[in-house]
């Protein structure tokens, strides 16, 4: 059901490009801004790994809990051997990035073996590992550079208005403007579902690995929690989509506009799973 939610979703964000291309100009604007998106993406999908964990300056590990846990997970149900980072932050969180099982990335903050079981962080794990094993970052990036190829052309018609373009006969005003105000608010909005299908996804697969949904319950409401009570600190904004739960302060207003799905319905249908 995610995947095929997600292949809908996909093709949403796609027929967004293709009209706004038609607004701007035609197939050619359409794909000018894809090439120009897709260079900026690609780069970053394939070493989002390094610049991620340099980021939060992660420290790769090959023993200890996490990297036991990992273990565990990998020889359980099958899959390949990730790099296992520590994180230093206080905060207890987890994400999951590379771009493919091959060179794929598992980290979790200092702060979550503070308070998770065994059980509960061996759920958070299988949860970022289902990640990589369901190219979770493959699909996030594809998603990235279709909406930030809508959000160019909508920079490129804001200013064409300005500086007296868009004055051909051809062209629709009318759809210039709408363009500006409406494809960028779209493309963000496809782009957020895609993201909480995604963190479904993951929750179930991750539940399946694990052999115990109520644990990644349990481990989520503590983590959800606890980044209320004490929200990461110097978070880029762009990667806070990566990490299991959200670690943005944010108003009820803007959880509307997180790229995570609620965590009561989350929790609902890991309670919910035989």
């Amino acid at each position: 059901m995610n995947t095929m939610r997600t292949v809908l979703l996909m093709t949403l964000l796609t027929l967004v490009l293709v009209g706004a291309g038609g607004a701007l100009g035609g197939q050619g604007g359409a794909l000018f801004a894809l090439i120009m998106a897709g260079v900026m993406n690609l780069g970053s999908y394939w070493f989002s790994d390094k610049i991620v964990i340099k980021m939060y300056r992660g420290q790769e590990v090959q023993s200890g809990p996490l990297y036991e846990v990992v273990t565990e997970l990998v020889q359980q149900n099958g899959l390949t051997m990730p790099k296992v980072y520590t994180l230093p932050q206080p905060t207890p969180n987890a994400f999951a990035t590379g771009r493919n099982p091959q060179h794929a990335v598992v980290a979790a903050t200092e702060g979550i073996m503070n308070i998770l079981s065994r059980e509960e962080l061996k759920g958070v794990m299988a949860h970022e590992l289902a990640h990589v094993q369901n190219r979770d970052i493959l699909i996030g990036s594809i998603a990235a550079t279709i909406a930030g190829a809508i959000s160019y052309m909508a920079h490129i018609a804001q200013w064409s208005m300005i500086f007296g373009g868009g004055n051909d006969e051809d062209d629709n005003p009318v759809a210039m403007i709408a363009l500006m105000i409406l494809g960028p608010i779209a493309a963000m909005l496809v782009q957020m579902a895609i993201s909480r299908s995604r963190e479904y996804g993951a929750d179930a697969t991750g539940a399946k690995f694990c052999g115990n949904p109520h644990s990644l319950a349990s481990a989520l409401r503590k983590l959800e929690m606890s980044n209320k009570q004490m929200p990461m600190q110097r978070v880029n904004e762009a990667t806070a989509h990566m990490f299991i739960v959200s670690p943005l302060s944010a108003s009820k207003l803007a959880g509307l506009f997180s790229t995570h799905p609620p965590m009561e319905e989350r929790i609902r249908r890991l309670e919910g799973m035989q």
